[in-house]
């Protein structure tokens, strides 16, 4: 288990005053084989190419490193299409929150991650390319990760009953398999967290949500019912954490794979409004939509286009309007504000 004390705490400790200022809608960086997903640009990070002296543990520091750079962007994305209106300082936002959820993970001793650090003066120079994204721009919005054989499974906790679940109950009586009690209004809360496992799709492609056993066939069962261990102790403690500061984690998604030594590993974001539902507590009602630190103020927007024939769900997406940009960020912010306090 990696010590909680080889890198900072939370992106507080490293991010800047000015990481709201820009947009960074794409990122360019001296480094190979970059990837882009609706969020995040992904690049392999040669050993050669940061510096971790002090940073790893004594142990961990003596074998090669094989790393990854995770770079933030302030892209969104809603029904599966990237818009193209960045909202800018999300990416500072989502890292920030990743990475305290991700240490607090480890100092319980739950599960390893992924995350080495969110410091961007760990990159050398040779990072930066000739009229590419600056070192400034990374500040806040970067995740220097260990490379992992990501399990192929989507794992999903759910505490209360909206999304995908609500829809899937109200036609069978259960969640991928999971037989819940008749009688269960939208949004009620689950007498025990449930966990239902998805496929993991490619861009552009809706994951599928799978029963146990299914996914049991996928990848193994051993495997996945210490996947489900980890996702509901992981759960559990987040929504321990969040309830005192207002805000109720309807459900949420996360991914695992194993790490150089074969050991299970938190992998990608985790408890951020882009992976999760966040609702506050003051105001909630079953039987009902609630109101959300996530895209849903985004989504209804969205849906108010499609309503009118203005938009088909379809790529490209439309260009947001400000206020929509501002209060998006807004609520990504209070998120962020209520569960770090």
């Amino acid at each position: 288990m990696t010590s909680p004390t080889t890198a900072p705490s939370t992106a507080r400790n490293i991010a800047p005053s000015n990481a709201m200022n820009s947009a960074l809608l794409h990122s360019h960086l001296a480094l190979p084989n970059k990837r882009v997903g609706k969020v995040r640009d992904v690049y392999d990070l040669p050993a050669e190419l940061v510096d971790l002296a002090g940073v790893l543990p004594a142990e961990e520091a003596r074998r090669p490193h094989d790393l990854l750079l995770i770079v933030a962007s302030d892209r969104i994305s809603a029904f599966d299409v990237v818009m193209p209106t960045p909202i800018a300082g999300k990416g500072a936002l989502l890292t920030e929150m990743a990475i305290f959820w991700q240490r607090m993970i480890e100092a319980r001793g739950l599960c390893n991650t992924h995350l080495v650090s969110g410091d961007a003066d760990l990159l050398r120079d040779a990072c930066f390319a000739p009229g590419g994204t600056t070192r400034e721009q990374l500040r806040g919005r970067i995740m220097i990760a260990r490379r992992a054989r990501v399990v192929p499974i989507e794992c999903v906790a759910r505490g209360y009953l909206e999304g995908s679940g609500w829809k899937e109950y109200q036609a069978k009586g259960s969640v991928c398999g999971v037989a819940l009690p008749a009688g269960l209004r939208q949004c009620e809360q689950l007498a025990e967290p449930i966990f239902t496992p998805a496929t993991k799709e490619e861009q552009g492609k809706h994951d599928e949500n799978i029963s146990f056993e299914r996914a049991s066939e996928l990848v193994g069962r051993e495997l996945m019912e210490k996947l489900r261990t980890l996702t509901l102790a992981i759960f559990a403690l987040a929504s321990e954490h969040a309830l005192p500061r207002g805000i109720r984690i309807a459900d949420t998604k996360f991914e695992f794979g194993f790490d150089a030594s074969g050991q299970i590993t938190l992998v990608d974001e985790a408890l951020t409004p882009d992976s999760s539902r966040f609702w506050p507590s003051d105001g909630y009602v079953p039987g009902q939509s609630q109101r959300s630190f996530d895209k849903q103020f985004l989504r209804e927007y969205l849906e108010t286009l499609v309503a009118r024939g203005a938009w088909n769900k379809a790529a490209p997406g439309p260009q947001l309007p400000e206020s929509v940009v501002h209060a998006t960020l807004a609520k990504y912010s209070e998120a962020r504000d209520r569960l770090l306090s």
